[in-house]
């Protein structure tokens, strides 16, 4: 299967490297930098949660999860530590490569209604957009480039309630095709890293029956 992955992404113009287990994931990750890795959960040597959690220490990488599991509990983990999309065996390789293709055509940061300006301010929280760095009482937040593109979003208008579609346009692109609830899963995330209760959230508010909002801040 990664055999075969490797060669639909050459084939579209890509260059891949391919290996087989956890451990040479990382070592792989480490020496050639990719701008996107294809992991899958079930891997020997370091399975695909705990490759992810390690290459979120070094790399920016977007990251594509691949289970053989049709389990909502495998798929959640495995985006709560830092992966951007996941596909469930069986698949076709083409889907995957336009997937791909698709994350490439994404904006290194989110689109807005209104242009976003450099620095945002949300009470305690202060964004730089175009550095794409975030910091907490004037402490730096280590932030994916997934949750800081929600977050950019929404401190980009704040007040305004975004539908789980808006974010997954603004973030993944209209063209994105796959489970709108993966959004409540970076959220959840980020809201971990902001230090934020989900039930007296500060930065990040759920709207009832719509989606979410950047809260003043206290």
């Amino acid at each position: 299967m990664a055999t075969l992955i490797g060669s639909y992404l050459e084939r579209a113009g890509m260059e891949a490297h391919v290996v087989h287990d956890g451990p040479a994931g990382l070592e792989a990750a480490r020496s050639v930098d990719p701008d996107v890795v294809v992991l899958d959960l079930g891997l020997p040597g370091l399975d695909g949660i705990e490759v992810c959690r390690q290459l979120r220490t070094f790399s920016d990488a977007y990251v594509v999860m691949v289970t053989a599991r049709d389990d909502e509990v495998d798929t959640l983990i495995g985006l709560s530590v830092g992966a951007d999309d996941y596909l469930t065996k069986p698949f076709s390789p083409r889907e995957l490569v336009a997937r791909i293709q698709v994350m490439f055509r994404r904006p290194r940061r989110a689109t807005h209604p209104e242009p976003t300006p450099q620095a945002v301010t949300v009470g305690r929280l202060a964004l730089d957009t175009l550095g794409r760095e975030v910091w907490l009482d004037d402490e730096p937040v280590a932030l994916t480039r997934t949750e800081f593109d929600i977050v950019a979003l929404l401190a980009g208008t704040p007040r305004m309630a975004f539908s789980r579609r808006q974010i997954v346009e603004a973030v993944w692109g209209p063209t994105w095709v796959g489970d709108e609830h993966l959004v409540d899963v970076h959220v959840g995330h980020l809201r971990r890293k902001l230090g934020d209760d989900a039930a007296d959230p500060v930065f990040v508010r759920t709207v009832r029956g719509i989606g979410y909002r950047m809260g003043p801040g206290r």
